[in-house]
């Protein structure tokens, strides 16, 4: 078909695995396609790597995953000049080295950086901890710098970004609201679920929630109950946790499980860079959410109106203990959140807008 532009997406996660991905990019390929462009998906981390990667130990499998890494990113060099676009998400090889994105550079190909943390500040896995020392708290300004075009999920990561390249487009973190839809679940009882989703990378913030909880729990008794959703259990000695292993597959079924989302945030530079995305789940599928107020969140919710912001525990117990008490405060705070989603943060809110940054650099 003549006139096709070609991209190539140089990422770490296969299809489907990162919801970063998922949410940024992913959901546009169809969109794209449809419009003139044409992808290949370059990944690095493939399913059977997931748990050597991640563990805490295995060092050889992970300089394994290392050395294979090294030599796909090669042979995507080779290659890169038989596209119009290469779109790097976050960055093109785990370690500290630019040498690849450098290299990048010297092809016909324009180069775009899509990145929705503070990655900057180097925040890695609890499995790779010990590793931090192999990563290069400069390289995403390297990066940035190397690139024809920016993508960021918030004004805080553009002030960043900025600094480096001047075509920084803000892209916000999406909800294609056409699949994202509330189920209506028959509960087995009226116990009110209030439930928190997320990876092992940020099963950390959760560890915040539970002095609110156990005040929770100590107030309402059987009338609650937590839920988490994510790759492994959550454990604490003073709060039961009820766990669903996340899958794509029975992703929407299971959030719709919870009657109250959270999002509790420390208040520091990482959390800052956050693009609010559990949030904007809990609001795609009309659950009321309570999130901290850091970063964007700030921007996501109208406190009152499409959810609450609460910051020190009394103040989490009190909007959780609204929430609780009434059933059409939480209808009323599902409904708005939803329409928050489809005006500001939707897939289709955001499909256009999208595309005309990819024309930008094609035309």
């Amino acid at each position: 078909m003549s006139g096709v532009k070609k991209i190539l997406y140089i990422v770490p996660h296969r299809p489907g695995r990162s919801p970063g991905q998922r949410f940024r990019f992913e959901q546009y390929f169809g969109f794209l396609k449809n419009n003139g462009y044409d992808y290949e998906i370059s990944y690095i981390i493939n399913e059977s790597d997931d748990a050597d990667f991640y563990s805490k130990s295995k060092y050889f499998q992970k300089f394994r995953i290392l050395l294979k890494s090294f030599f796909h990113r090669l042979k995507d060099l080779k290659r890169a000049s038989d596209f119009d676009i290469i779109f790097i998400y976050r960055e093109a090889f785990m370690l500290g080295t630019t040498f690849f994105e450098r290299r990048l550079r010297k092809s016909k190909a324009k180069i775009i950086l899509d990145f929705d943390d503070a990655i900057w500040l180097n925040d890695v896995s609890e499995g790779n901890n010990n590793l931090a020392w192999l990563k290069n708290s400069m390289k995403t300004s390297e990066i940035a710098g190397l690139s024809d075009m920016v993508f960021v999920g918030n004004s805080f990561l553009a002030d960043f970004a900025l600094r480096n390249n001047q075509n920084v487009k803000i892209v916000p973190t999406t909800i294609d609201t056409s699949v994202y839809k509330k189920i209506s679940k028959i509960k087995k009882d009226n116990r009110i679920c209030i439930g928190w989703t997320g990876s092992l990378t940020t099963m950390k913030h959760l560890q915040l929630a539970v002095p609110f909880l156990k005040k929770i729990k100590e107030k309402y008794g059987d009338k609650v109950y937590f839920k988490v959703i994510s790759d492994i259990p959550f454990y604490s000695d003073e709060v039961e946790f009820n766990f669903s292993k996340w899958s794509k597959e029975k992703e929407i079924a299971d959030l719709c499980e919870f009657d109250i989302g959270i999002m509790p945030l420390p208040d520091d530079e990482w959390a800052k860079g956050k693009c609010g995305f559990k949030g904007l789940q809990y609001m795609a599928l009309e659950i009321p959410a309570i999130m901290s107020p850091v970063g964007v969140n700030t921007e996501i919710i109208e406190n009152c109106v499409n959810g609450y912001l609460a910051c020190e525990n009394e103040e989490w117990v009190k909007k959780l203990s609204l929430l609780i008490d009434s059933e059409e405060l939480r209808k009323k705070f599902g409904a708005n959140g939803r329409k928050t989603v489809e005006e500001k943060y939707s897939f289709e809110s955001q499909k256009n807008k999208y595309l005309s940054y990819f024309g930008e650099l094609v035309k």
